[in-house]
């Protein structure tokens, strides 16, 4: 079987001049830093011949993915819930409160608030469809950052734990959180249902 490859690219930094964190709140807009470094994705990733690109409903993703298909004339977009980003009770409150819990937004959440493991269970059933529907062929996904962290660990064996997401580093991936525009690629080479993909990671702007 021909390797599949679903890179992962969290959006292009956001306009958020109070500092907050966005979650899933509406209107949070790239930045115009933003959408360069989703340009310089794109640019990336044009030397691959994407059979697809998907993005979560937020706006930067959206916007992001736009700026990689502009490379792709003859693709459309996507969207899936599947890509969106964690559901959290810290969503609207203060960025600094959440630097405070080294980004722990789930340890004591309500269990109406996703944990690591929901995550991942989302991203499995999205991985597993992409793997059916392009098998050896390649598709990018434009998600947020927690969402790449936490499949990250899923491929590299790790517990889902909040207290993993500060060691990524610790599992051989090269960066301590998936920077904005970053392709994090993942190589399936198997149709086993159960494989866990080679990881590439990408930081295609300077």
């Amino acid at each position: 079987m021909n390797t599949t490859c679903i890179h992962l690219i969290r959006h292009g930094e956001v306009h958020n001049p109070d500092q907050i964190l966005y979650g899933r709140l509406p209107r949070f807009r790239l930045s115009a830093r933003g959408r360069a470094q989703a340009r310089s994705a794109g640019d990336h990733l044009r030397a691959h011949d994407l059979r697809a690109v998907f993005s979560s409903p937020l706006l930067r993703t959206r916007q992001t993915a736009a700026e990689i298909l502009t490379f792709f004339p003859n693709r459309r977009l996507h969207q899936t819930q599947r890509l969106i980003e964690v559901h959290t009770v810290y969503e609207g409150l203060p960025g600094a409160r959440v630097d405070a819990l080294n980004g722990d937004i789930y340890t004591g959440a309500p269990p109406e608030y996703e944990q690591p493991a929901d995550i991942v269970a989302r991203m499995q059933l999205f991985l597993q469809q992409a793997r059916r529907q392009f098998v050896g062929g390649q598709v990018a996904a434009v998600t947020h950052g927690d969402v790449i962290v936490f499949t990250m660990l899923w491929a590299k064996g790790f517990d889902l734990t909040a207290q993993n997401k500060v060691r990524l580093k610790k599992t051989g991936f090269p960066a301590s959180y998936p920077a904005h525009a970053s392709i994090t690629t993942l190589e399936f080479r198997t149709a086993a249902p159960d494989e866990r993909p080679v990881v590439r990671y990408r930081q295609p702007w300077a």
